[in-house]
């Protein structure tokens, strides 16, 4: 058992129950146009993402690491007609594309994208005093992710989710003498979901067409 059968299965179940159409497919196929690396999120996760933020009755949804904006649709397409999502991107050739994607999949008037980097986004979007979010999702540079956590809190509610993708790393999560910065960061960003005291958490490895990694799920607690 290794990729090409997860992949297999990853394809098959991705046709059964996900069903991802022309829109989100365009939105990858332009992405690689524009010579984004290949590291969104599978169909399959996209659908999680989905599910999660329905389940959650989700009204306004926080994305740090937007890229080609194939997550943002995923997500914002669970929001209800007076929902918000944030989407805060690093690199301004990103953010052009994942608007166009956007656009294409008639979510501009819900999704707002916001381009700089994180850590002077983040407190800029903390002083506006928003609504709380009822979902987060990071997924961008893993050196970030510690930061990125402490500003989800401030951002959202009891009863919120986080959520962090690659937080296993193939694997090297487990590795506590690695030097590897993507490594160090997602193990510190574990390590202080398990310790505050105003989050329950849990990782689910995950298998499929983008290789062995995992995602990291946090509720925040009253």
């Amino acid at each position: 058992m290794g990729q090409a059968q997860w992949t297999e299965v990853d394809v098959f179940l991705g046709s059964l129950l996900v069903g991802e159409d022309e829109v989100l497919a365009e939105a990858t196929a332009a992405a690689q146009r524009a010579g984004l690396p290949p590291i969104s999120i599978s169909p399959a996760q996209g659908k999680l993402l989905y599910l999660l933020a329905k389940t959650l009755g989700a009204r306004r949804i926080l994305e740090i690491g937007t890229l080609g904006g194939y997550s943002a649709i995923w997500m914002a397409r669970a929001l209800p007609a007076d929902g918000h999502l944030v989407s805060l991107e690093y690199s301004p050739r990103h953010a052009e594309v994942a608007s166009g994607n956007v656009a294409r999949a008639g979510l501009v008037g819900t999704v707002e994208i916001r381009v700089g980097d994180a850590g002077q986004s983040l407190p800029a979007l903390a002083a506006e005093a928003p609504e709380p979010f009822d979902l987060v999702f990071i997924d961008a540079d893993k050196g970030g992710y510690p930061a990125y956590l402490e500003w989800a809190l401030r951002l959202t509610r009891p009863g919120s989710l986080i959520v962090a993708d690659n937080v296993v790393r193939g694997g090297a999560v487990a590795d506590g003498l690695s030097r590897d910065p993507n490594v160090r960061g997602v193990r510190s960003y574990l390590e202080r979901v398990a310790a505050h005291p105003k989050l329950e958490g849990t990782v689910m490895q995950t298998v499929g067409v983008k290789g062995y990694d995992g995602l990291s799920i946090a509720r925040v607690l009253d």
